[in-house]
């Protein structure tokens, strides 16, 4: 039997006090795996340091951990890929556990779950710790799902998940899409409970707590009206349905009792949102088919996909 090849994905970007550990933990615990080290304009010789710990080191320029991610995925052929961080946060002892269930068939990707173990008591900032559970309840509720870590960036996929995922996100907000799109797609989740220690000294964070949060919220709005338009649609629908019925009921009730429409530009600002209610509604029954079709095709993409890997 054909051995599976493993690929270690590593994007980096100034993380030289913690690269050489993470690139000698991870080839100790899978030794016949390929560690591939991105560095990400790094200014303080990670790639250097990377290399002599003897990882494959190879280089993305456009600034962001979803444009490293995007790369890896289309230059890297393997049939199992373990994505972690180079910060030293993750655990080598959960990698050969994740990497097995994608190998066994098991599963299409495996998320390391931080937030049912040690991140809330390692992790250091608050607002950190309430963004994670923000956004874990907002996809959980939008998606009906149940995925207990959104954000971990430690995860396994299988060959057929990394070659059919549209990367669109530039930075952070990328490991929101994956789930997102794992669970409209209907790719096999796991989760696997897994330890998380904060950085060490002296190895500073690159995720801005405000920033990058406002993008991850953007990222799960634009997401939503993706993948669920007709929700999405019917939400701004009924909002401006109740805006048409305030200010429209009034004029109504004052015409069947006097006979009168005193109030005749409330009359049509109210028959103006009732349009717009309208339309709204109507583009959210469109874009269900576009989405319907979509999915559609994308089955069919991945049936081709499975027999590339299979030959």
């Amino acid at each position: 039997m054909e051995k599976k090849k493993i690929a270690v994905l590593i994007p980096c970007y100034n993380e030289a006090k913690t690269i050489e550990k993470v690139v000698k933990d991870y080839k100790s615990v899978l030794p016949d795996a390929d560690i591939y080290v991105y560095d990400n304009n790094s200014k303080d010789g990670t790639d250097k340091i990377a290399k002599e710990a003897g990882a494959i080191v190879r280089y993305e320029y456009k600034q962001g951990k979803g444009n490293v991610i995007r790369t890896m995925f289309k230059d890297i052929d393997a049939d199992c890929y373990l994505m972690i961080d180079g910060d030293d946060t993750y655990p080598k002892e959960s990698a050969r556990e994740m990497c097995d269930l994608v190998l066994e068939g098991k599963a299409d990707m495996v998320i390391g779950d931080r937030l049912s173990s040690t991140y809330f008591q390692e992790n250091k900032r608050p607002f950190h710790n309430f963004g994670n559970v923000l956004v874990r309840g907002l996809i959980n509720s939008l998606f009906k799902s149940n995925v207990r870590d959104i954000m971990t960036g430690y995860r396994a996929f299988s060959y057929e998940f990394v070659k059919t995922f549209p990367v669109l996100s530039k930075g952070f907000e990328i490991e929101t899409e994956m789930t997102i799109h794992a669970l409209d797609k209907n790719f096999l989740l796991k989760e696997v409970k897994v330890d998380y220690r904060d950085r060490p000294a002296g190895s500073v964070s690159k995720l801005n707590t405000y920033s990058d949060g406002i993008k991850v919220l953007k990222t799960i709005a634009r997401l939503f009206k993706e993948y669920k338009p007709t929700i999405f649609f019917s939400i701004l629908s009924v909002f401006f349905l109740i805006v048409a019925l305030a200010f429209g009921t009034p004029v109504f009730i004052d015409y069947f009792k006097t006979g009168l429409v005193p109030r005749i530009p409330t009359l049509i600002f109210a028959g103006f949102m009732l349009i717009v209610s309208t339309l709204l509604f109507i583009c959210g029954i469109i874009l269900e088919v576009v989405v319907k079709k979509h999915r559609q095709l994308f089955e069919l993409i991945l049936i081709r996909t499975k027999r590339k890997l299979d030959d």
